[in-house]
């Protein structure tokens, strides 16, 4: 934004200054056609005249050295301005790239989370409404994990080992009673690597 104000800014002297070139010469043009008409007689007319016509030759290269200078500057400017645009457009490609990965990356979360629920309603529609209700609050409380598996005598909740008592209790209980966890209280689900 900078380099196009700048830019902008450049233009808008070099057209001043190629108006004052234009200026100056459209009045030493119509000096030197007074001069050349024989319409002033006066020798101190004339010698004015021509004093005159020097002095606006000599602006008119003043005026021309800095419309030079100016354009160098217009070309710097522009050569600066076309290098961000070409470097702002390879941002921005890159930003919608990443935006497109983003998108579709979460059209997949999105489909991922379908299906899951999905499984979840035909998984959950087999299992008693209090077990379901307790599996649930402790899901709430335990940060969106309420049953964990028993590993090696480890929790695979908290990670932490049962203690040869509770793992005794477990042992005893009989396959389809819901045991939990002493230490995070999550629901244990029982496997041959529980360690039992």
């Amino acid at each position: 934004m900078a380099a196009q104000t700048k830019q902008s800014d450049t233009a808008r002297e070099q057209t001043k200054a190629e108006q004052d070139v234009d200026q100056v010469r459209q009045r030493a043009v119509r000096d030197q056609q007074r001069l050349d008409s024989g319409a002033v007689t006066s020798p101190k007319d004339l010698e004015n005249l021509q004093r005159e016509i020097a002095s606006l030759a000599k602006r008119q290269s003043d005026l021309e050295d800095v419309v030079l200078e100016v354009m160098e500057r217009v070309e710097s400017v522009q050569e600066r301005v076309t290098e961000l645009t070409e470097r702002v457009s390879s941002v921005q490609s890159k930003v919608d790239d990443a935006t497109a990965r983003r998108d579709a990356a979460f059209e997949e979360i999105d489909g991922e989370v379908a299906t899951v629920t999905k499984e979840r309603e035909v998984i959950a529609g087999t299992i008693p409404a209090d077990l379901l209700g307790l599996y649930d609050k402790l899901r709430e409380q335990q940060g969106g994990i309420g049953a964990a598996k028993l590993h090696q005598r480890t929790c695979q909740g908290c990670r932490q080992e049962l203690s040869i008592t509770d793992i005794n209790e477990i042992r005893a209980a009989a396959p389809d009673t819901v045991v939990r966890c002493e230490n995070c209280r999550r629901i244990l689900v029982r496997t041959a690597e529980s360690g039992l």
